[in-house]
């Protein structure tokens, strides 16, 4: 699928909001991509993620893991794709942990994915949380990368759709000294102040 097309599905989706939002990150932005809203539908989850695990199948992946809850799916379907095993990572305590017995083994092969990146501090910390326990990590993959491609894990990239959104902190919004009402959309618990 053409950049143009992915773009225009979640528009169409009702996936892309305009408005004024809280990001997970913290930051403050005027448009919104909620992912969750493209991937309820199962064949186009499907098709959107095996164009991203088609990026590293020559990579011999053992595992894919994502950041929960927004990057499940996606990593789910990867995972399927590659033939490789599904974990996601959870926050305990405002830090990426490994639970629900899942494990990653020294030396294999890892594949981190998300559905939205914006700063990569998710992405980030789950390639730490695989290093940490003597994994390769091989690449990174989302499904949007709305940092306009700035965003240097170090590891391969790979997004399908590439946007270069403002993002905002808040003290220097300009959503916020215009009053507009802030949301937040995101699965990290924050409270609006």
């Amino acid at each position: 699928m053409e950049e143009k097309e992915i773009y225009s599905l979640f528009k169409e989706k009702g996936a892309l909001l305009e408005g004024h939002f809280l990001l997970s990150s913290g930051l403050h932005s005027p448009v919104y991509l909620q992912c969750a809203r493209l991937l309820q539908y199962p064949d186009l989850a499907r098709k959107l993620c095996k164009e991203l695990a088609e990026q590293f199948n020559r990579d011999d992946i053992d595992v894919v893991i994502s950041p929960a809850i927004g990057g499940i799916i996606v990593g789910y379907e990867v995972a399927r794709v590659l033939k490789a095993r599904a974990i996601f990572a959870e926050r305990v305590e405002g830090k990426m942990a490994l639970r629900r017995g899942f494990e990653i083994k020294r030396g294999e092969n890892i594949l981190a994915v998300e559905d939205v990146m914006t700063t990569g501090g998710s992405l980030n910390e789950i390639i730490q949380l695989a290093k940490e326990r003597g994994a390769c990590v091989v690449g990174a993959g989302m499904i949007v990368d709305r940092s306009g491609g700035r965003v240097n894990l170090e590891v391969k990239k790979a997004s399908l759709l590439t946007l270069n959104i403002e993002n905002y902190p808040k003290e220097s919004c300009p959503l916020c000294k215009k009053g507009i009402h802030l949301l937040y959309l995101g699965s990290r618990h924050k409270k609006i102040k």
